[in-house]
């Protein structure tokens, strides 16, 4: 649909052009976006699918490439129980996953709201060098803190694993961020009422902050579930270890059995999709900046 009206001198036509619904070419747009966000979508639940279907199917069936449920999951979760001790393993990586993720949040957050609320000379020089520090990988940092706690005899507990994560500069730098779009006026007029600045971050700044410490959490929580690297190298002892290391042990054996491996890839799976289905709805309000 076109419309004909005259400029500002009302001596040239100016053309303006109205969406039309079937209209060809929107239509064919609207189709790809579609087609699109549709293999994309795909391509983001295929694994977990695919996993569950290893889940109840024996290893030789896998291995011939399988691709629909089968009749082994009593036995996949029955080898897996024998053979691994789950509550030990579960309760390890519940345990680091639950302090490191608490004692990251508190820490960050205090940080990130130092950082943006109180103003200093050096203040930005300081969080510069923090995000500096962010291109250095973690692999180069890994021999002197393996030296650092093993002088501390804190090699192969569970402190060595969290300490290290507590202080996370994305965190840090993360709540800063959504500390830009925290109401001042909220904290100046806690200040007309006599509130010390503790008790106005702990009653007014976390209150209002809550679906940036939603994201935040499940950030954190599947960063310390899922962590390998450093765990596999302070952890030492079978009793001490976490499921991601008892999965990758499990699967170096001369004779893998995989549909044994999966149901324990499910099992491992499930603790982070329950956090992110409880928080998914703060998560997307804390990721767009949504202060409430």
């Amino acid at each position: 649909m076109t419309v004909s009206t005259a400029d500002a001198v009302g001596t040239r036509p100016v053309v303006v052009r109205s969406y039309v619904p079937g209209n060809p070419w929107a239509l064919a747009r609207r189709a790809l976006v579609y087609v699109l966000l549709s293999i994309a979508a795909f391509l983001s639940v295929f694994p977990f699918f695919w996993m569950m279907i290893g889940a109840t199917n024996a290893s030789a069936d896998i291995i011939k490439g399988k691709a629909w449920f089968g009749g082994a999951l009593v036995a996949n979760a029955t080898t897996f129980f024998t053979q691994v001790d789950a509550p030990r393993i579960f309760f390890n990586s519940g345990f680091i996953a639950v302090v490191a993720t608490a004692l990251t949040l508190i820490i960050s957050s205090l940080a990130g709201y130092g950082f943006e609320m109180f103003r200093s000379k050096v203040r930005e020089r300081i969080f510069a060098f923090l995000l500096l520090l962010l291109s250095i990988p973690f692999a180069a940092m890994m021999v002197p803190l393996f030296v650092m706690f093993s002088q501390a005899k804190l090699v192969n507990t569970f402190a060595a694993v969290i300490l290290p994560t507590v202080a996370s500069i994305f965190i840090i730098f993360y709540f800063r961020q959504a500390t830009k779009a925290f109401p001042s006026e909220l904290r100046d007029a806690a200040k007309i009422d006599g509130l010390k600045e503790w008790q106005i971050f702990l009653f007014v700044y976390l209150p209002v902050m809550r679906s940036t410490y939603a994201a935040a959490t499940i950030i954190v929580f599947m960063g310390n579930w899922n962590n390998y690297l450093w765990p596999l190298i302070v952890l030492q002892t079978a009793e001490n270890k976490t499921i991601t290391l008892i999965l990758s042990a499990l699967t170096s054996a001369y004779t893998p059995d995989y549909g044994m491996i999966l149901f324990g890839t499910v099992l491992a799976t499930l603790p982070t999709l329950v956090i992110f289905f409880l928080l998914q709805r703060r998560f997307v309000e804390g990721m767009l900046g949504a202060v409430k």
